[in-house]
């Protein structure tokens, strides 16, 4: 996988696996990527939808109603598990997103960018029940991101750098 990666989004992709082994399927799709970001619980992709007032419980419960497999076929090999052309596709759209909002390492938010960003898929269409789409993700995580604290150089100081410059040459 790129090491572009943050370990999280590594994670939560390994968890995918696992969500699609314990629902019975033999492939990990965009849902099954969705039930990673929600196993994993603590990133900026689940606290934007909490913000929504998303209830994750009833997400999740959707998401396994129409994915869970009832035929009850044991999947026993975790790295057997191919990706649906449409996760490998969210993969890929992941590092582009991640790119156009300039971060160096993708990240969650990136993940469920690139997840809103198709509609054909599963995990999109539950997320529209719940009212959630790219565009107010999108917003939303501007919002989170321009409230974040950051260390940043400003010019506010440099008044107090010439007065010390001024004190030491007196001396």
């Amino acid at each position: 996988m790129d090491n572009n990666f943050s370990a999280q989004v590594k994670e939560i992709i390994s968890f995918s696996r696992e969500e699609a082994l314990r629902l019975g399927n033999d492939f990990i799709g965009t849902e099954h990527l969705l039930l990673g970001l929600i196993r994993e619980g603590d990133n900026t992709a689940i606290r934007i939808l909490k913000s929504f007032n998303i209830d994750l419980y009833e997400l999740r419960k959707e998401i396994e109603l129409a994915v869970k497999d009832k035929t009850g076929k044991n999947i026993a090999n975790i790295n057997s598990l191919p990706l649906t052309k449409q996760a490998e596709k969210v993969i890929r759209v992941t590092v582009l997103e991640a790119k156009a909002l300039k971060s160096p390492t993708v990240e969650t938010e990136h993940l469920m960018l690139s997840i809103l960003k198709n509609k054909e898929n599963i995990a999109t269409q539950i997320l529209n029940q719940f009212d959630v789409d790219y565009d107010l993700f999108r917003n939303e995580l501007g919002v989170v991101k321009s409230n974040e604290p950051r260390a940043e150089y400003t010019d506010d100081n440099e008044d107090d750098f010439d007065e010390e410059k001024n004190t030491a040459s007196q001396k």
